[in-house]
């Protein structure tokens, strides 16, 4: 196990260290998990709101049966069959309770949706931030990139200080030496 903590703690510093390298990159890291998780919150919101209208339906289902019990309570009562109203009552107390129960679980939907529709709120409001935070950098990415490419245009572009009369090592001469000038500003900016 130890060659393989070994490498995974390796592989991890490597990947954190490009992403550190390439800001741009674990930008768009940041905001596909912030995508996933706008999906997962949305899903969960989703699955609840179902829970809370299944719970809605049960309570309906539960103060229905209260009520009639409640009505053969009374029949039975008119009737003088306090046996039956007895064990009536023992029934709509049994469902009042269940409903109770299930009135408890409903509002503790309520707040887990409350809850998850926050999360949501702030997990888009920080999707929001850490896509304009990528919009700039891939900006400046690019203004970068253009500057590069003015600067190496610049380089490689035939200047008016060449005279015609030049020989041909001379002119072999100054390429290499441009050439040998542009690849240690690249090591230099590299570094």
């Amino acid at each position: 196990m130890g060659l393989f903590d070994d490498l995974s703690r390796f592989l991890e510093n490597r990947l954190e260290e490009f992403l550190r390298n390439n800001p741009h990159l674990e930008l768009e890291a940041l905001l596909e998990q912030l995508r996933q998780q706008e999906e997962d919150t949305l899903k969960l919101i989703a699955d609840l709101q179902l829970q809370e209208k299944r719970s809605q339906d049960e309570i309906l289902s539960t103060a229905q049966e209260i009520q009639r019990w409640h009505i053969r309570v009374q029949k039975a009562k008119d009737a003088g069959r306090q046996d039956l109203a007895a064990a009536a009552q023992d029934r709509e107390a049994a469902l009042l309770r269940e409903g109770n129960q299930r009135w408890g679980h409903m509002q503790g939907l309520k707040e887990r949706i409350a809850q998850s529709q926050e999360l949501l709120r702030k997990i888009q409001v920080r999707r929001q931030e850490v896509q304009a935070k990528a919009t700039e950098a891939e900006k400046a990415r690019t203004q970068a990139q253009t500057q590069e490419c003015i600067e190496t245009n610049g380089w490689w572009s035939p200047t008016s200080s060449y005279s015609s009369g030049l020989d041909d090592l001379e002119e072999k001469f100054r390429r290499w030496e441009t050439q040998d000038e542009l690849e240690q500003m690249k090591r230099n900016l590299g570094k």
